[in-house]
């Protein structure tokens, strides 16, 4: 296939750039369904006439429906997008860069997702979605899933096919709450996700910011103490990365301890724990349930990040063994790539 990309850049480049902008704009008609042609306009940064040449295109050829409510992808729209994806995916060169990157991180595998979720929002539900895909892959029946909260592991659920089979596969959130976003919050997640795949799930009533000598009267209580037992039994832990600066600042760190993580040069959190850019652990939330040790017996450790942004936050994610597969887009593969 690459050879066949090679000659159509080569004769004629225009029809590849017009292939983009189509797979581009059905793409987010159908992650933002119903949606008008000037909501559609302002989301991608494009004219309205050039939206309104487009779609009778794509509309002529039964790929997308317009009714008073807006726009949608038909059937036949949805089976040609998850066709090209593949297409997309090769034209960009990210299989080889999805090889390159597992190298030069020392990961099992590395999956990168066409664009940059700083500048689009979207990018996050195909992260979600090829993520969610991956893990349909590797559960088994009696699977124990741990995950954490945030808006990219939340995407994860909310991309899984439905399953109709029951199944014995456990979902338990690997932290306490966090914030105000109760959709967002790894309990909630948790039993979205379960729900998906037929499966039971338990929830840690477990604020995220609480003090270790709290930490450590609740989790003598019975309930609790059974979640955490189930969880260091998880063979599988989806998690986000987050930058060490913002993460404090949602976390409502104390100053203090701000200002030591500047002090120290933390980079990321992932899982409660703050890393520097090698990889190195500087600081350890209370609220911590699987130990570094624990996550050495996981068989699968699946890091959803992206956006230029996170950059050094995966880097330094990655540097510390916690990762075995990682999802990203090509924003930050790119930058991983120049830095690494």
């Amino acid at each position: 296939m690459s050879d066949i990309i090679s000659l159509q850049q080569k004769i004629v480049p225009e029809l590849i750039e017009l292939l983009q902008k189509r797979y581009t704009i059905m793409r987010n008609i159908y992650f933002s369904q119903p949606i008008g042609r000037r909501a559609l306009s302002y989301q991608l940064n494009i004219g309205e006439r050039i939206i309104r040449t487009e779609v009778s295109f794509l509309k002529s050829q039964g790929l997308i429906d317009i009714n008073p409510l807006g726009m949608t992808v038909t059937k036949d729209g949805e089976k040609l997008l998850e066709e090209l994806k593949e297409f997309i995916h090769e034209l960009k060169g990210l299989n080889n860069m999805e090889k390159t990157l597992a190298n030069r991180l020392k990961l099992k595998k590395v999956m990168v997702i066409p664009g940059d979720v700083d500048n689009d929002q979207l990018i996050k539900k195909d992260m979600g979605k090829s993520a969610a895909n991956y893990l349909k892959s590797i559960i088994k029946n009696d699977s124990i899933i741990a995950l954490t909260g945030g808006s990219t592991v939340m995407e994860v659920a909310n991309e899984m096919p439905q399953c109709y089979t029951k199944s014995d596969i456990m979902v338990v959130p690997a932290r306490g709450g966090l914030g105000r976003d109760v959709e967002k919050q790894a309990n909630t997640i948790a039993s979205v996700l379960a729900k998906k795949l037929g499966g039971s799930y338990k929830m840690l009533h477990i604020p995220d910011n609480i003090g270790k000598e709290a930490i450590a009267t609740l989790i003598n209580e019975p309930d609790i103490k059974n979640v955490i037992d189930i969880l260091k039994k998880a063979d599988i832990v989806l998690f986000g990365i987050g930058r060490a600066d913002v993460m404090a600042d949602r976390r409502n760190l104390p100053p203090s301890t701000r200002d030591y993580l500047e002090k120290v040069g933390a980079t990321s959190e992932a899982l409660g724990f703050y890393l520097n850019i090698n990889g190195e652990t500087v600081y350890e939330t209370p609220s911590i349930f699987l130990t570094k040790d624990d996550l050495k017996n996981v068989k699968n450790l699946i890091a959803v990040s992206g956006g230029r942004s996170k950059t050094d936050a995966i880097l330094s994610t990655c540097s510390s063994g916690m990762v075995d597969v990682l999802i990203t887009d090509e924003g930050a593969a790119f930058e991983i790539l120049k830095s690494c």
